[in-house]
């Protein structure tokens, strides 16, 4: 079994059709924790890494659950600090997307729907960088507006205002979806830039901490 640590409920339905597809017979034991994102917005990650640190736990609380996959990206990072103090792996979602990344070339673009995802993703590219020994040039912008739609419950529109800035974006090598919460945009967009997103690399990290070969 696989648990996984979200900050909204919208991400379940994805990441059952992810499993679906890609990892028949792999059992999800979903926790929801929206308060956590609410708070890190705005108090910054660091202020809930103990209430992350407990939510991995109950995460993981249940005998069957081998790893533990956090999908959101704002308090990844805090979440990878806190595998010490979890009984299973605790797998940042958004870090094979970074991986990724790096390997597409020097030049990345990270757009986000919410502010506090930024410096987090920023930082976890730098750090790809330096374990891949690769030079990175990574520039960030904010997507007005996406971020009410998707929390009022309009993915559509969410995914519409993202592709719409994606499309926008020029001379980089690849652009990164910051948020599991965009990726519907990569059906909508027309641009010939690679553009990556989390949810299908991090559930597939996740499900090799379950089943490793």
């Amino acid at each position: 079994m696989l648990a996984l640590l979200h900050t909204s409920p919208l991400h379940i339905p994805v990441f059952d059709a992810l499993r679906d597809e890609d990892h028949p017979g792999l059992e999800l034991r979903h926790l929801v924790a929206p308060e956590l994102l609410a708070r890190a917005r705005r108090d910054g990650p660091e202020a809930v890494a103990g209430d992350v640190t407990a939510a991995l736990r109950r995460a993981a609380a249940n005998a069957d659950v081998r790893a533990v996959l956090c999908t959101c990206s704002t308090i990844g990072e805090v979440a990878e600090r806190a595998a010490a103090e979890v009984a299973v792996p605790v797998v940042r979602g958004d870090r094979p997307m970074a991986a990724a990344a790096v390997a597409a070339g020097p030049r990345v673009t990270v757009l986000a729907t919410v502010e506090s995802t930024l410096a987090p993703t920023l930082a976890l590219i730098e750090d790809e960088a330096r374990r891949a020994n690769r030079a990175v040039r990574a520039r960030a912008q904010l997507v007005p507006g996406a971020w009410t739609r998707f929390e009022a419950g309009d993915t559509e529109g969410c995914a519409r205002l993202v592709a719409t800035i994606a499309d926008t974006v020029t001379d980089t090598d690849v652009i990164v979806l910051a948020q599991a919460s965009m990726t519907p945009a990569t059906d909508l967009t027309t641009t010939t830039v690679p553009i990556l997103s989390s949810p299908r690399p991090g559930l597939a990290a996740a499900a090799k901490a379950v089943r490793p070969a």
